[in-house]
C-alpha cells in the first residue's frame, strides 16, 4: 500500500493492526477497531462501520479532491475481509461489494478476491456482512498472530471460497479444457446447470460466457506474449482463434496494442 495514498503506509502497520483486532470480544468489535486503525492512518478516505437491521457494512468514503487509487479501495476492502476471516477461523461469507469507480475492463477478475456480487460506480466503495455475523467470537493468539503475518499476503488476498461467483467457476472450466474448446452447453453440463440457468446467473453477474471466454484467452495471450519462445501464430491458435488475423484484432480490442507491439513493449 505504499504508493497508493499521499501518506505512505509504513512498515509494521499490518502488525500492529492485527495486535489490534485480535483481542476484540467480536467480529462487530474487530471490525469497528479495523476502521478506527486506517481512519488514524489514511488522509484520503474515512472508514465507518455501519451497522443495520440485516447487514454490517465497513464502508470507504473519499475524502477532499485527491487522486483515489482503484487498486487501493481493492486493497483495503479485501484486507477487511481477509482480517474478518482470519479471525473467524474460515472464509466468512459476503452479501455484496460495491466501488466508487466505473466498472474496468477486467472487472470478471473480481471474484478471484471476492466470493460475493461487486458492483461499480456506487457512491461509496463498501464491503457488506450478514448481521449475524455480528457477535461472531474471535480470538488468535500471538504465535497465530505470527503465523498469519509470515504468509501474508497470501492468506488474506486469496480465497479458497467454493461459494464463488458462478463466472469464476465457468472460467476454471475453461482453463481446465484443452484451447478452450468448452461450449456454453459443456460448462451448464459440468456445473449441473441448463444452459437456459446458466446464462440467467451470468447474466445476473454482469457478464456472458463469452464474455468470460475472451477475458481468460486475453489473460493467456498477455502471459505467452511476455515470454519469447512462442510465436504470436501459436498464441492464436492456443487461445482458439481460426486465424491470426482476428486474433490481432481482438487482442487491440482488449489492450489497445497489437499482439506484436505489446511483446515488443515488454522486451
Amino acid at each position: 500500500m505504499t504508493g497508493l495514498w499521499s501518506r505512505p503506509v509504513r512498515t509494521g502497520a499490518l502488525k500492529l493492526l492485527c495486535s489490534s483486532v485480535r483481542g476484540a470480544s467480536s467480529l462487530s468489535a474487530a471490525l469497528y477497531r479495523f476502521t478506527s486503525f486506517w481512519n488514524l492512518v489514511l488522509d484520503d478516505c474515512q472508514l465507518s462501520l455501519d451497522a443495520g437491521e440485516d447487514s454490517l457494512k465497513i464502508v470507504l468514503r473519499p475524502q477532499g479532491v485527491g487522486l483515489q487509487y482503484r487498486f487501493g479501495h481493492v486493497l483495503l476492502l479485501k484486507l477487511a475481509h481477509g482480517i474478518a476471516s482470519w479471525l473467524a477461523g474460515r472464509e466468512l461469507p459476503l452479501r455484496e461489494v460495491s466501488f466508487v469507480f466505473d466498472r474496468p475492463e477486467f472487472a470478471e477478475d473480481y471474484p478471484i478476491l471476492f466470493p460475493a456480487p461487486v458492483r461499480f460506480s456506487q457512491s461509496v466503495s463498501s464491503l457488506t456482512f450478514d448481521s449475524r455475523l455480528e457477535g461472531l467470537p474471535v480470538a488468535r493468539s500471538e504465535a497465530e498472530m505470527q503465523e498469519f503475518l509470515i504468509r501474508a499476503p497470501r492468506d488474506w488476498i486469496f480465497t479458497s471460497s467454493r461459494e464463488h461467483a458462478v463466472m469464476l467457476r465457468v472460467r476454471e472450466l475453461l482453463l481446465s479444457s484443452e484451447r478452450l474448446g468448452c461450449k456454453l452447453e459443456d460448462a451448464a453440463q459440468a456445473l449441473n446447470l441448463t444452459p437456459r440457468t446458466l446464462i440467467r446467473r451470468l447474466d445476473a453477474e454482469n457478464t456472458s460466457f463469452q464474455d468470460i471466454k475472451d477475458g481468460l484467452r486475453r489473460d493467456i495471450a498477455i502471459r505467452d506474449l511476455s515470454e519469447a519462445d512462442k510465436s504470436i501464430e501459436a498464441i492464436s491458435q492456443d487461445v482458439g482463434f481460426a486465424s491470426a488475423a482476428n486474433f490481432h484484432r481482438a487482442f487491440k480490442r482488449w489492450t489497445g496494442a497489437t499482439p506484436g507491439a505489446y511483446r515488443r513493449s515488454r522486451a
